[in-house]
């Protein structure tokens, strides 16, 4: 698993007016909470974060934060407000982590051997991915990064379900802890068929053809 390593400040100013002057700074304000401690403003390097992000696996891995070069303790990031249309971080939520403490994490789904499925190379078929992450269940030092589903074999009419998932050891799906596992079995993946709208012109084309041939008989 990747090691990210993120370098914070504390910070006592508070509200809009202080963010917005970090924001001029090139720097991300944000907060520290949990494990049983005081929340603590922080704010974070701009420029590095943008880095970070750059990696799937910033978002689903055990971060090691120090503030003010104090020891470094373990996060994860629980939030991260994006600016609607400029590439600009507009605040970061950081949970302190336990390693004796389940951790609840929503991490991506990769599919593999897509292409080479012969629901892929069947004319007509797509792929429908109904679901692209999970909601899982771990002590952090089991938190995958992602977690792999092989749909080599998968072929027109098959369905793949959350219960279908091979899940690494001691990670489970928080989904079946609502209930009957069968009420949340969700699809994760399935096969449509694609349907042929003609266009507009393909239409006109195909009348003119048509009434050609009639003038033609």
């Amino acid at each position: 698993m990747a090691i990210f390593k993120v370098n914070a400040e504390l910070r006592d100013d508070l509200g809009k007016g202080a963010s917005r002057r970090l924001r001029r700074e090139n720097r991300i304000p944000g907060i520290i909470y949990g494990a049983g401690k005081d929340p603590r403003a922080v704010s974070v390097e701009h420029h590095k974060v943008l880095k970070f992000i750059e990696d799937e696996a910033f978002f689903t891995s055990i971060l090691e934060l120090s503030a003010d070069g104090g020891k470094r303790q373990k996060v994860v990031l629980r939030d991260m407000q994006r600016h609607p249309s400029k590439p600009i971080i507009m605040h970061m939520d950081f949970q302190r982590i336990s390693d004796n403490e389940e951790l609840h994490m929503n991490i991506p789904l990769h599919f593999l051997n897509e292409d080479d499925s012969p629901a892929a190379k069947t004319a007509g078929i797509i792929i429908a991915h109904q679901i692209t992450e999970v909601e899982v269940a771990c002590l952090p030092a089991d938190l995958p990064e992602f977690i792999e589903i092989d749909i080599a074999e998968f072929k027109e009419g098959d369905i793949v379900r959350l219960s279908d998932i091979k899940l690494p050891k001691g990670v489970s799906l928080t989904a079946f802890s609502h209930g009957d596992e069968a009420d949340h079995d969700e699809v994760v993946i399935s096969t449509t068929h694609v349907v042929s709208v003609a266009t507009d012109s393909e239409e006109t084309e195909e009348i003119a053809e048509e009434t050609e041939e009639k003038t033609e008989d």
